[in-house]
């Protein structure tokens, strides 16, 4: 099976292609390096099942030619992190709607099976205490470019579902829910590799706002096993699938976590958030999934605790 990874330099990209391989997949790789970097991929470049290519999904001529040579499409390249779309909000809107209409419409073409890669962003200001895919969005105003993100990618699960139902694409659309591992970097505001850089440093840990928000994380490695999976269940097209562990923790919580891990120094400092993304910025308290849907499809057990996670990554860095 031969497969298209958009973004593949990327975070999850990256580990995507290296699981694939393992599997003795052929995979083609193709990232503009905008957030992702080659050094990602760095340990599997010179696999002769894998395609390397540094251009955009917005080349339409090259990437029609790959698609029309591939199974299957992971489509992830898109603008990621909070701070990235407040600081570079036309870049963001364009990359993610855009590359997405151009890889939907040709996926619809050639007749090949392609997931889009949304985010638990789209489920907004929503005040549930777990997130069903079913559930009313609750997207903030477009005065606050906060909600972009989100936004952009509700608007690309609009467009999968129209390409499904009006022209039968075998599409499936995942919701990922806080992805954290190795590689990932703090560069975007992730949260987890800074509070880690911060405390290894013995500097202050920076909370944005009281810390009393709650997230749930999940290990790199159990999202790319249930890509992959779910790319092997017919029963999968034409839905929307969170992927996330129901593990909850408070940022407050994750950082006292991760200073005792590191036996740190490192003192916590509060942040409102205006005086980081600007005024009228707005959070969401809690983020957790439902999995009901995935665990109905695919075996999501025995995850990577959120320790082991951060003991993973502790490592990962050399600290």
């Amino acid at each position: 099976m031969h497969v298209l990874i958009t973004g593949g330099a990327g975070f999850i990209g990256s580990h995507l292609a290296e699981s694939l391989l393992d599997r003795g997949y052929k995979v083609t790789i193709i990232d503009n390096l905008s957030t992702g970097s080659f050094s990602n991929i760095r340990g599997i470049e010179n696999n002769p099942n894998l395609k390397i290519l540094i251009d955009t999904v917005t080349n339409e001529m090259l990437i029609e030619k790959i698609i029309n040579e591939c199974d299957l499409i992971y489509h992830l390249a898109a603008a990621v992190g909070v701070k990235l779309v407040m600081e570079q909000p036309i870049f963001s809107l364009e990359n993610n709607i855009l590359g997405t209409e151009i890889i939907l419409r040709l996926a619809a073409r050639y007749r090949k099976k392609v997931f889009i890669v949304s985010s638990s962003e789209v489920y907004g200001k929503s005040s549930q205490d777990s997130f069903k895919e079913s559930d009313d969005l609750v997207i903030g105003a477009t005065i606050f470019k906060r909600w972009a993100y989100a936004a952009s990618k509700a608007i690309d699960e609009f467009m999968a579902m129209a390409y499904y139902h009006e022209q039968n694409t075998p599409v499936i659309i995942v919701r990922l829910f806080n992805t954290v591992g190795p590689r990932q970097t703090g560069r975007y505001g992730m949260v987890i590799p800074r509070f880690i850089d911060q405390a290894y440093k013995n500097e202050d840990i920076t909370v944005y706002g009281d810390g009393k928000q709650s997230r749930c994380f999940t290990y790199v490695e159990d999202v790319t096993k249930s890509l992959i999976s779910l790319s092997e269940k017919n029963e999968a097209i034409g839905n929307v699938i969170n992927i996330g562990s129901d593990e909850e923790v408070s940022i407050l919580d994750l950082a006292n976590r991760i200073i005792r891990m590191l036996d740190s120094r490192s003192s916590i400092r509060f942040i409102p958030y205006n005086e980081v993304y600007g005024q009228g910025f707005e959070d969401m308290h809690r983020r957790k999934p439902d999995t009901s849907l995935l665990r109905s499809l695919i075996d999501f057990n025995d995850l990577v605790s959120l320790d082991n996670i951060l003991k993973i990554i502790i490592k990962s860095k050399g600290f």
